[in-house]
């Protein structure tokens, strides 16, 4: 067998073919080591392919590995939940769910994590990458599950039904929050209050009560919040965007309860009863509020002073007596008032709206109070009106 090597003295080439190579495999003999070199090589390039599928691997262990895919075997388990895994790189990651253990770092926040796709994925935050692209519309996605749910709203395909009830699903993840509606099931529980909750979200949601970890920031003014839901809503602040209108009267609205409160003023519905006096009410906040009577309870405390109240609106509305802080300005005049409520009262003076109205009388009128005084005059009931506020009447 030639090698092609080549020599400048004739002695050089005796010696180099009279030097024999056996080969252990075959029992061959390689009179040039450079051919031996390349038969072993071969030895260990040998693949091993899957019966199954012919997937092709380069050890043992790999195949075997692979087979398990085909079995269904699972020999690694958890000792601490029993969980079974195919891979013992596999199980190693699981357990660091129990231990808590967070070996992956960002070099830019500190923050840790658990694992290192987590990593990579915050990674993103920093550095804005969005490497999902919608084929349909071009918007840019950095995590797979968002593109995919995003696909979603292309095709409206809702392929996750309900068996209880029938109601259909985009995410698998959304039946299952349903399903929870019907069996009642809570199984997350929070360690320091012991409060269980149907989701894992609404968990962790609740457990900034305690840490008082407000994540997410408003851009435009800095403000911070613990919950993403609020933060969207005050941004309507700045936008000035109010995305529900009435269908009977036009009005906007810049969240849905809002409206939906709203929307009993047509019919006067009253579908909230307080279970202890039997007044009623349209909206489950105001029945709440009301029901803060007959509690005496004051849960929303000032920092400041001390004094305690029912609700956090009027908690707010004290605090600017410490503060002095007049945030509601007269768009038209430049007066700036404590209250959003003080500032539209003060409004109609400029409009001459008088939008409360009495139903007996026909009767019209710019401020509430106005109204109920009047409404007096109509039930015996005696009133007296101070001289100010007669030039309010129609």
């Amino acid at each position: 067998m030639d090698c092609f090597t080549s020599f400048y003295e004739p002695e050089e080439l005796r010696r180099h073919t009279c030097r024999p190579h056996p080969c252990s495999d075959c029992s061959g003999s390689f009179i040039c080591p450079t051919h031996l070199k390349s038969k072993q090589t071969q030895k260990r390039r040998k693949v091993y392919p899957c019966g199954q599928c012919g997937k092709r691997f380069q050890t043992p262990s790999k195949l075997k590995t692979h087979q398990r895919t085909h079995t269904g075997e699972k020999p690694y388990h958890c000792s601490v939940c029993g969980k079974g895994f195919s891979q013992s790189n596999q199980l190693k990651t699981h357990q660091r769910t129990h231990t808590g253990q967070k070996p992956y770092h960002c070099s830019q926040c500190g923050k840790s994590f658990s694992w290192l796709h987590s990593l990579k994925t915050h990674q993103r935050t920093h550095t804005g990458e969005k490497p999902y692209h919608c084929s349909q519309c071009g918007k840019r996605f950095s995590l797979v599950g968002n593109l995919k749910r995003h696909q979603l709203t292309h095709t409206v395909e809702k392929p996750y039904r309900c068996s209880h009830c029938g109601k259909s699903f985009s995410q698998l993840h959304h039946l299952k929050t349903h399903q929870l509606i019907h069996t009642g099931q809570k199984p997350y529980h929070c360690s320091q209050c012991g409060k269980n909750f149907s989701h894992p979200k609404d968990l962790k949601s609740h457990q900034r009560t305690h840490t008082g970890e407000k994540p997410f920031h408003c851009s435009q003014c800095g403000k911070s919040f613990s919950q993403l839901s609020t933060l969207k809503k005050h941004q309507l602040t700045h936008t000035g965007e109010k995305p529900y209108p009435c269908s009977q009267c036009g009005k906007r609205f810049t969240r849905l309860y809002q409206l939906k409160a709203h929307q009993i003023t047509h019919t006067e519905e009253k579908p909230y009863h307080c279970s202890q006096c039997g007044d009623s009410f349209t909206s489950s906040y105001f029945l709440k509020k009301h029901q803060l009577i007959h509690t005496g309870e004051k849960p929303f405390h000032c920092s400041q002073c001390g004094k305690n109240f029912s609700h956090s609106s009027t908690l707010k509305t004290h605090q600017i007596t410490h503060t002095g802080e007049k945030p509601h300005r007269c768009s038209q005049c430049g007066k700036s008032f404590g209250h959003s409520s003080t500032l539209k009262t003060h409004q109609i003076t400029h409009t001459g709206e008088k939008p409360h109205r009495c139903s007996q009388c026909g009767k019209s009128f710019s401020q509430s109070s106005t109204l109920k005084k009047h409404q007096r005059t109509h039930s015996g009931e005696s009133c007296v009106v101070k001289a100010e506020d007669t030039s309010l009447f129609t």
